[in-house]
């Protein structure tokens, strides 16, 4: 029996392990890169000297981000420890790239609804859950139909950072809306089961415990792509969410529009939902809860935006 290449034992080990398939790709690639920076040389004849060598070069060289060579350094070590089965020693001597402090970008209220009123159809509704929710733009993306509660005004974002689940608000004002966008897609759905399609991704081993789940109405995303594509593992020809760049090309376009300035992002709508939830004064816990961040640590940032320049403290020219 031949045995796979080395690429392919480490996609191997990503799919066995659940990872996503993002996640596969960011690996495949380090490892490609940190094989031809040392000229093609097999893992199995390197150590960490080698691993170090990369890691500086990153730092020194490229002048990546911290993470971004920790994302290079989390492939390498999944690399060793889950393909070649060899231990990796701690690396020694790498100048680590600095992690700057920054405080997050936050959109004041008017700026986000300048925003929202020049963006419309199923993107409007989409930005206005990752204000409006708190969501992350691949939890809005990754929505499915049978996460949405209608009844109980909550969203169940399913396998979150860290593959947790967590529960989240759903703007009573965005109801009506929802439905009627659901029922769109809904008949696209409809449209595809008639034309012998009609399926979607499902995670983890549930396409062979469900075999037919694919194509249930609650398993389609809330938000789908305008046409179908073949799933890069399975080779299905399946209907994916939307593409995160439509999204992201809206938002910037809408803050282009508005005149607004900051360094802003679909992301920046979830540090706006978070500071204004502090600024009405509801509980650190809560909305940490609401976030789905592990540590409260993590949402105390937002506090510190509420406390930084002229909020807290009074000029002295005033």
């Amino acid at each position: 029996m031949v045995k796979p290449k080395l690429l392919d034992q480490v996609r191997a080990a990503v799919r066995v392990r659940h990872l996503s398939y993002r996640t596969e790709q960011a690996y495949v690639d380090w490892i490609k890169r940190f094989i031809l920076f040392h000229k093609k040389r097999h893992p199995n004849e390197m150590d960490e000297t080698y691993i170090g060598e990369f890691l500086t070069f990153l730092a020194v060289k490229r002048n990546v981000a911290a993470s971004t060579q920790n994302q290079a350094l989390s492939a390498i070590l999944f690399l060793y420890r889950h393909v070649l089965k060899k231990e990796v020693g701690w690396v020694d001597n790498v100048e680590r790239a600095k992690r700057p402090s920054r405080l997050p970008v936050v959109f004041t209220r008017d700026e986000a609804k300048a925003i929202l009123v020049r963006i419309e159809g199923a993107k409007w509704l989409m930005v206005s859950l990752l204000y409006g929710s708190g969501l992350r733009l691949m939890e809005c993306l990754r929505l499915r139909v049978k996460d949405i509660d209608f009844e109980y005004s909550q969203i169940v974002v399913r396998d979150g950072k860290g593959q947790k689940d967590r529960v989240t608000m759903l703007p009573t004002s965005l109801k009506n809306s929802f439905i009627k966008h659901l029922e769109k897609v809904k008949a696209i759905h409809d449209g595809d089961l008639k034309a012998g399609f009609g399926r979607v991704h499902l995670p983890f081993a549930l396409a062979r415990k469900y075999p037919n789940a694919d194509r249930e109405w609650a398993w389609q995303y809330a938000f789908p792509a305008s046409t179908r594509c073949k799933d890069p593992r399975s080779g299905k020809i399946l209907r994916h969410h939307l593409h995160e760049s439509a999204l992201q090309r809206a938002v910037k376009t809408a803050m282009r529009a508005a005149g607004i300035a900051k360094h802003g992002s679909c992301h920046t709508f979830r540090h706006s939902f978070a500071t204004h939830l502090l600024e009405d004064g509801y509980d650190i816990r809560t909305v940490q809860e609401l976030l789905g961040h592990k540590d409260v640590s993590t949402t105390m940032i937002y506090t510190h935006v509420l406390n930084k320049g002229g909020k807290a403290v009074k000029s002295p020219l005033d």
